[in-house]
């Protein structure tokens, strides 16, 4: 045994040392653990008096709607019944343009205004940032609709408002069909409150209903009429120092953060077998792994239908996104398990010092975020019952719960190494923190690998389809 790996081992004894009560009691102080249902309750209670302008109007279940089918809620337009000219802009001074994604200038000033406009955290410390290369990823998959990249430009020019919508195959539980996935709805600060997002809204649906497509699916942190599903963000820190030097989590006393640093401590290197990053030949076999993971596991998924989605989604690209495979070595070349995050660091807005510090702390320009994106293992283990349990459970039904139990319980166990290693990489790659929803499987690793539940949520919507709501662990369809 080499030194570093005595030494974490070391490390990881101390670690243990901390109970997992005592860990979650930090963790709370680290604003990785509040009222989850107190928050999501008074937002219900607001919703319930609020009043949709916009909203109301749209083809979108209402607040107190109750699903008792599923399905589109008006039937695909007809060409005529299309508007063919774009909205009025409320200003001589702004007009409509599309913006090219495969120019670079244009792309950049997309760049430049979410950089300076786009989402913040409740308290204005934090704002998304994302790289013109992270941009160049998200907006231009196989098959991209230029017209579905909208902005709005001043008679100087300037970019100062931007939405865009991408084609993807969505499934929702057992009904498959083309949507547009919506986002980076921003406007320069200017515009706010002048109802200039509405607009936005009609115009790129109207340009998507030209091309046939009659479906949406976005997400919002805001409760609007009405959310699928929701899930809760979920963090789990590489840094602990540095998170409350910038003010991503509550000061704690010196030895508090001497114990979180030694609890979150993770192992120099990634321990699976067979782990490597992924490579082009690879990609046949992730895009079976994936889609039936997906399908056979979660009931809003997407479907990747070619190789060169999987390509463009889950290739590894510089500073954007990493994929990892696990290859079999019993079998050279056969993929059996992959994971994947990318990179959406957050520009820091304003800075803490540690109370009681000697010196003030550094001053960091951005917390680099990493976001779990997708993942798949194997879920067809052999999981046989003895004729004793058989009659225990006394029926097929008891029976068929309790296989799915112990797959569940093998999934568990594979995605707790696989994850782990994914912490131990991204750790390697600079990162400082490694975030996820509780979508997916993601409950089954989560407390055990020290993940905090944070107080953001995400939502999610559909534009034009009914659907009962899906839980936050029936989620498969990750949205950048």
């Amino acid at each position: 045994m080499s030194d570093k790996d005595s030494e974490a081992k070391n490390n990881a004894s101390q670690a243990e040392l901390i109970s997992t009560e005592k860990l979650h009691e930090l963790l709370r102080k680290l604003d990785m653990d509040g009222p989850a249902m107190t928050k999501l309750e008074r937002e219900a209670e607001a919703e319930r008096n609020a009043v949709h302008e916009f909203w109301s109007t749209q083809p979108v279940p209402q607040t107190a709607d109750t699903v008792t089918r599923e399905g589109e809620l008006h039937a695909p337009l007809a060409p005529e019944q299309i508007r063919t000219e774009p909205y009025a802009l409320p200003s001589e001074t702004m007009e409509w343009s599309v913006v090219d994604v495969l120019d670079a200038q244009q792309m950049r000033e997309v760049y430049v205004l979410l950089t300076e406009n786009y989402v913040e955290d409740s308290d204005a410390m934090f704002r998304f940032n994302y790289s013109a290369e992270f941009l160049n990823w998200a907006l231009m998959p196989p098959g991209f609709e230029p017209q579905w990249h909208v902005g709005v430009r001043d008679t100087a020019g300037q970019l100062i408002a931007f939405i865009s919508g991408i084609p993807m195959d969505i499934m929702v539980r057992d009904t498959t069909m083309r949507m547009a996935e919506i986002n980076y709805l921003c406007l320069h600060k200017s515009l706010r409150g002048q109802r200039m997002a509405p607009l936005l809204i009609k115009e790129v649906t109207r340009r998507i209903h030209l091309t046939g497509v009659f479906q949406a699916v976005y997400t919002v942190g805001k409760l609007l009429p009405k959310p699928v599903a929701t899930c809760r963000y979920f963090h789990r820190s590489l840094n602990p120092r540095k998170l409350m030097e910038t003010g991503f989590s509550q000061q704690l006393s010196a030895p508090e953060l001497a114990k979180v640093v030694a609890a979150m401590r993770l192992p120099t290197t990634p321990a699976v077998p067979g782990l490597r990053a992924m490579r082009k030949g690879d990609v046949g076999q992730v895009r079976k792994l994936l889609n039936r993971f997906l399908k056979r596991r979660f009931e809003i998924v997407p479907v990747f239908r070619t190789d060169a989605e999987v390509a463009h989604w889950l290739m590894p690209r510089s500073d954007v996104v990493w994929t990892y495979v696990v290859e079999d070595a019993g079998r050279p070349g056969r993929i059996t398990d992959f994971f994947s995050f990318y990179s959406l660091p957050s520009a820091v807005l304003k800075s803490e010092t540690r109370k009681g510090a000697r010196k003030a702390a550094p001053v960091y320009r951005s917390v680099n975020a990493a976001y779990l994106f997708y993942y798949g293992t194997r879920d067809d283990y052999d999981v046989s019952l003895t004729p004793s349990e058989r009659e225990m459970c006394g029926g097929a039904k008891r029976e068929k719960a309790l296989v799915r139990a112990r797959t569940d319980e093998l999934i568990r166990k594979r995605l707790l190494e696989l994850m782990a290693d994914a912490l131990v990489l991204a750790r390697n790659a600079g990162f400082d923190v490694f975030n996820c929803l509780d979508m997916m499987d993601n409950s089954m690793f989560t407390r055990e690998l020290k993940f905090g539940p944070g107080d953001g949520y995400l939502r999610y919507y559909l534009f034009n389809y009914m659907a009962r709501a899906i839980e936050s662990p029936k989620v498969g369809f990750v949205m950048l």
